[in-house]
């Protein structure tokens, strides 16, 4: 079985009580649901700058403008639609520090298969988030404990 490593990321901004997660869903394609940034970690890449890579790549935020909280769960996903490939996600916190609106559209420029799609990002209260796809919200709680 192969093994594929990714990176997650939850980024927040706000205080503890009006946190907001940062989602995306992609432009052309809503049946992929709502996601947080994330991707495959390189061959002979850092954990962390998969992490920053991911993120600048599909919401645009550099990483200047990001604080990391810390690394939050590690777990294998193992994806409906493949039964060869297993996904070791690695979930890190971090916390936005700049003054983004509360939505914008990102066109997503990389040397992989998302290049050239539109990511529209957003700000969720954490009370209202939505089910994220693929799972990805099967860390969230771990941002409390």
């Amino acid at each position: 079985m192969e093994v594929k490593r990714k990176v997650l990321a939850y980024i927040t901004k706000g205080t503890q009580d009006d946190l907001k997660l940062l989602v995306f869903e992609q432009k052309d394609n809503p049946s992929a649901g709502i996601q947080v940034p994330g991707g495959t970690i390189e061959e002979d890449e850092l954990l962390i700058d998969a992490l920053y890579r991911e993120v600048q790549e599909e919401t645009g935020i550099p990483r200047e403008r990001l604080e990391l909280v810390g690394k939050l769960h590690k777990k294998n996903h193992y994806p409906e639609n493949r039964k060869d490939v297993v996904y070791e996600r690695n979930v890190f916190h971090l916390s936005y520090t700049g003054n983004h609106e509360e939505a914008w559209e990102n066109y997503v420029h990389s040397d992989g298969k998302d290049d050239g799609l539109v990511f529209c990002c957003r700000w969720v209260p954490m009370d209202q988030l939505p089910d994220l796809a693929g799972r990805q919200d099967e860390a969230l709680d771990f941002m409390n404990s």
